[in-house]
């Protein structure tokens, strides 16, 4: 009897064991994996702090253009300025699609309100030879591809992280230890098929079919 409890004992202690490294591996998992969106999350705040500081010197240059539509230049401002209304961690990535949705609205006003300023700015021969503002349209357009691809290097880290706190046995302590789905970038509506337009100071500029 003496050696079946002996052996009782030695395989709960295996399992215990087994049990420990198992959770210990899954929570350093989890701990990787919510900060590698973290990680990309910051990326995408920078590139959208690049583009918001861009802006000041862009009207500013856009300003000294004579009659330039004043309405163009308060949409800009007005979009920028409702980016920051939106309460919404800098530093770690939401878990509320909603608030995340939010800010994405208020990012997508400001491209809109951009674009629509460097269209206007066609109609000004003076812009369109401005060193000054060739280069912050230059600056501007990188910085649009690199918040394209910012969002998507953390929309793929938020599936992999999402992934992960469903899959078993990670999904039996995510909860428990607070680890919480992200929130991801939605398409933005109409995305598929609005017209791509192309700024080139050389010629004309028309929609692409």
């Amino acid at each position: 009897m003496q050696k079946i409890a002996a052996g009782c004992i030695g395989i709960f202690l295996i399992i215990f064991v087994l049990v420990i490294v198992t959770a210990i591996g899954s929570y350093n998992g989890l701990i990787g994996a919510s900060t590698a969106v973290d990680g990309k999350w910051a990326d995408v705040q920078a590139q959208y702090q690049r583009r918001s500081d861009l802006i000041p010197n862009l009207v500013s240059t856009v300003q000294g253009a004579a009659n330039f539509e004043k309405s163009t230049l308060i949409a800009v401002t007005d979009a920028r300025a409702s980016v920051g209304q939106v309460k919404i961690d800098q530093h770690q990535a939401p878990t509320d699609q909603a608030t995340l949705n939010q800010y994405q609205a208020a990012q997508a006003q400001v491209g809109s309100a951009l674009s629509r300023l460097l269209v206007v700015a066609e109609n000004y021969p003076n812009l369109k030879s401005s060193e000054n503002f060739i280069g912050l349209q230059t600056q501007l357009e990188g910085t649009e591809n690199r918040i394209a691809v910012s969002r998507k290097d953390f929309n793929d880290a938020v599936q992999t992280y999402n992934t992960k706190i469903k899959s078993f046995p990670i999904v039996l302590i995510a909860a428990t230890m607070g680890f919480q789905p992200k929130a991801y970038f939605q398409a933005d509506q109409g995305a598929q098929n609005a017209p791509k337009v192309n700024f080139d100071f050389s010629g004309s500029t028309a929609p692409a079919h």
